[in-house]
Parts: structure tokens; sequence; C-alpha cells
């Protein structure tokens, strides 16, 4: 089934097929999207808004030259096609300017992708109204996002990828009058009033932790369990060239030591790039088809993301990954801890809800730093204490994930990235909760 984003961008593309000359080729991305944005604080709509966009990236090349322009559309074909013509005739005289590319390299092969995952999205009353049941007497302040994101993509060689997917994403905080906060998300395609309302009301369940005084811990190796978010922060942080194939041949990964068979995690770490039905588009935006990856299994590192360009600079095969090589859909398989058995296999030590501010204190030794945020309690004989004044950690992940590493739960969590610079991010993570021996608190 054609979709009306799709006839545009292939209006487009037959108008700059029409323009190309012999000797000419080009690449044409394409990204769309029409998202339902609303505010709310104390649980009550504050701004509300919808905002519609589309662009596409035209990339022209020729004698092993090349050139890029985006062009921002309209909803007037005819002027979009005059916009994009436009955009090809300077590129077509910046291209003599510019020196040859020695790492140029075009997939020249006609693949052909095409996904629609179209589930419906919750009515925008029913999900206010819930939470006007749920968490209507809170100060609940937060940010609701849905809509369809559309991403497609040509070549002069034939190549031609379609990709549109529904999706949703709620973030959002519960502040206590003390000014202590739970922050909780849920998100995905699929919408399930029963888990939003479980998420709400796990929430609210913190929430009340929170009234009881902040309990101060020395620096020291504390037991811990690092709820799914703040698994994310640090999946996040793997994700800046801890995989890719350009910064493990320069020796700039995180991740260089166990690529490089001199360290291993746990053999409860499996890591994928898992494409496959996910909210990101089933190829490149340098125009290959992607692929589900398995980058470390059983903590031993196998398939690194390798793009167009590091492919022809380091003599590598190419797997579909973005000029910047990072995850697109990381996925942490399961372990076997049921989430309901948290706090009783934790015993005693810190539950960690949330991280932020993390950064590389040794990036050869692919050590973290961080600090706790919201939620973050002291818990003995399985029974929350009361909340825990935030600390710095720092610890490596080959503790964290390695040495320390006791166990992962059998529940994941699919987290979406919730940026919107520029449009509303396609990245995703889907993650098990960590149990671990010992973290390492600083001060």
């Amino acid at each position: 089934m054609t979709t009306r984003y799709q006839q545009r961008f292939q209006d487009l593309l037959d108008a700059l097929r029409s323009a190309i000359e012999p000797g000419e080729h080009f690449t044409l991305g394409y990204s769309a999207e029409q998202s339902q944005f609303v505010r709310l604080n104390h649980a009550k709509v504050r701004q509300a808004g919808l905002v519609s966009q589309a662009s596409v990236h035209l990339r022209l090349v020729r004698d092993g030259r090349q050139a890029q322009q985006q062009v921002t559309l309209g909803d007037d074909t005819a002027l979009d096609s005059q916009r994009l013509r436009d955009a090809l005739a300077q590129l077509r005289q910046t291209l003599p300017l510019l020196p040859a590319d020695p790492y140029l390299s075009l997939d020249e092969r006609a693949w052909h992708s095409h996904s629609l995952l179209e589930q419906p999205l919750p009515e925008l009353g029913e999900v206010l109204a819930r939470v006007e049941r749920e968490a209507g007497d809170l100060d609940l302040v937060g940010i609701y996002a849905a809509g369809p994101i559309c991403h497609g993509f040509a070549s002069s060689f034939g190549a031609f990828g379609w990709h549109q997917a529904n999706s949703f994403n709620f973030d959002w905080s519960l502040f206590h009058a003390n000014g202590q906060a739970v922050k909780a998300n849920y998100a995905g395609q699929a919408w399930s009033a029963e888990q939003f309302v479980a998420r709400l009301r796990q929430a609210r369940e913190q929430l009340a932790f929170l009234g009881r005084p902040a309990i101060t811990l020395k620096p020291g190796s504390y037991r811990a369990y690092l709820a799914p978010a703040a698994m994310d922060e640090i999946a996040g942080m793997l994700c800046w060239g801890g995989f890719s194939a350009q910064a493990l041949a320069t020796g700039n990964s995180a991740l260089q030591r166990l690529y490089n068979g001199d360290a291993c995690l746990s053999p409860l770490v499996s890591f994928d790039e898992h494409v496959s039905g996910s909210l990101s588009p089933p190829f490149s935006d340098e125009g290959s088809p992607r692929q589900d990856l398995r980058l470390i299994n059983e903590g031993r590192a196998l398939e690194r993301l390798v793009s167009a360009r590091s492919a022809a600079e380091f003599e590598l095969q190419a797997n579909g990954a973005d000029g910047y090589e990072s995850p697109c859909a990381l996925s942490l398989a399961p372990g076997h801890l049921a989430s309901a058995q948290v706090l009783e296999r934790l015993g005693t030590g810190l539950y960690i809800s949330n991280l932020w501010y993390l950064n590389y204190s040794d990036l050869p030794a692919a050590r973290m730093t961080g600090l706790s945020r919201f939620a973050t309690f002291w818990v003995e004989d399985g029974q929350i204490q009361g909340p825990v004044s935030t600390m710095r950690f720092d610890d490596s992940l080959y503790s964290l994930l390695g040495s320390q590493l006791e166990d992962l739960t059998c529940e994941r969590e699919l987290i979406l990235s919730t940026s919107t610079y520029g449009q509303r991010s396609t990245g995703s993570s889907h993650l098990p909760g960590a149990l671990v021996k010992a973290l390492t608190l600083t001060l």
C-alpha cells in the first residue's frame, strides 16, 4: 500500500531522475513526521500542538567527487520539485571545486525494501483520561509525543527503500513536595492501557518513599540493582563509538580490549543490533540495507558496525551502519531474574532507577562516571528504607557487566529515544535490569 508520504517521495524522485545528466549519480533520502505533542504540568495539559514536517537529503556524485544538500519541503509538490532541481543545479556548480573523495563508496545494488508498521495509536483523550484517573492528584510533569515517522531512500542505481511506523513516547516525572522526583517513561509502537497504568502506579509507589529522610552513604562498593532506565544510560555511552569500526580501527573505542580479545564480559551479556521490527528504517542513510547483527555474544565481541566509508578506508565489509556507526536499535538479551524478585534478591544495597551526566573517566578501561538521579533507594533485607542522596559512581564496564554482574532480569523494557533535535528520533534500546555484586561510589 502506498501512503501519501510515499507518493510525495515518489513524485520528487521522478522529478530528480528526469533532471539527472549522463555521468551523474545521486542518492536521495527522505524523512517526514506528523507528531502530536502535549506538555503536562500538575497532570494537566499546559501546551498542545501538531508538528508536520518533511525534508530530503540530496547527494550528487560525479568523477569521484560528492556534494550534498538538504531541502525542506512544503505541501506543494510542484514547488518542492523545483526546489529539488535548484539544489541539484547548485551541487553541479559545487562539484568541480571539490577534491576527489578517496573513501567514496556507493552501493550499486538495486535493492528494494518496504516496511509499514501502522499499529493503531491511542486516542489522546484516552491517554489524558488515564493520567487524570491515576495521577490527577499528583504533580506530574511530562511530555507526550505520538504519530507516524517516515523514512525513504532511493539511488540512481535503482535502490528504493520505504519505512513508515507509528509510535508513542510519554516521558514524565512525579514530584514530591520536598523537591525530589520519580522519573518514568512508557513508549513503543503497540499501546497497552494496562502497561501504562502499571507504570504510573509503580511511579506513584516509589514517590511515597521519597518522603522519608534522605540517607547519605559513604564512598565505597555497594551491592546494587540498575533498573532498565539506568542501564539505558550505560548502553548509551557504549553507543559513543563502542561498536564503531572506525573507532576500533583508530584505537578510540571504549570496547577496544574486548574486540582485541584482551578482556571479556559476563557470559550473561549478549548485545544485538536488532533492526527488524524496530522504529528505525531497515536501510542506512548511506544507502545500504541494514541487517540484525550479533555485536557481543556471551561476553565475547563478534561483529562491529561498519559504514561504507569505514569499509573503504580499512578494507572491511560494510554491513549497513550509518556514517556515525552507532547502534540504532540496541538489544541486550534477558537474564533469569524476575522483576518481582528484585528487592528480595538485592537484599541490602542500592536500587538505582536512573543515572545521569555520564562520561568516561578512563576510555581504554571502559570506565564510566556519573551521578545517581531520581528515585535511588537504600534497601535493607529486601525492603526500601528511604531515598539516597545524590552520589557519584565510577566503575568499569568490565566490572559492572563482567566480574560483578550477578544476573539480568527476564523482563525487558523498550526505551525509545526522547530526542526531538530537528525531528523525533527513531533510536531505541531493549534492555533488562541488572543486579551487580558491587558498584563503586566515589563521593
